[in-house]
């Protein structure tokens, strides 16, 4: 089976909605519901949380996760994730992103499945189509275009 681990790249400075991973509307931490859902994942091997915050990292390790701290500079999220990569031997990285609690773990098993079948992919995202006419409109929504055969 392919060595996949999801990296969750956790800032706490966020402006929108500061300190988002560490929310516990339901009495877990956000971070803690995404990290559950990935750990539920078949083919994920380890879930790590990339921060650059102490309170984010402790809380990870109050509920038996993995964090590592990462420099404070990184521009987006996905520059996060590939420091922590860069000191992995890993197969397939999975940059999901940690304000998704409730991410289906099939289809990151899925996602993980095509990965490891097709061997000129290099890059894959989910995505799905858009369940009403608002939707394509709502610049919150992240679109992706894709080819007949599925390719974005």
């Amino acid at each position: 089976m392919m060595n996949a681990v999801a990296i969750i790249p956790a800032r706490y400075a966020s402006t929108r909605f500061p300190a988002k991973p560490l929310a516990r509307e339901t009495g877990k931490y956000l971070i803690q519901h995404v990290c559950e859902r990935l750990s539920a994942a078949r083919r994920i091997s380890s879930v790590i949380v990339a921060t650059d915050d102490e309170r984010i990292r402790e809380a990870v390790a109050s509920f038996g996760g993995a964090a590592v701290m990462t420099r404070e500079d990184h521009p987006s999220g996905t520059d996060r994730v590939a420091e922590v990569a860069a000191g992995l031997d890993a197969e397939l990285i999975l940059n999901v992103q940690g304000d998704e609690p409730e991410i289906d773990p099939e289809h990151l098993d899925l996602l993980i499945q095509r990965m490891a079948e097709d061997n000129e992919a290099q890059i894959g995202t989910l995505c799905c189509p858009f369940g009403g006419q608002a939707q394509p409109r709502d610049p919150n929504k992240v679109k992706v275009v894709v080819s007949a055969a599925g390719r974005a």
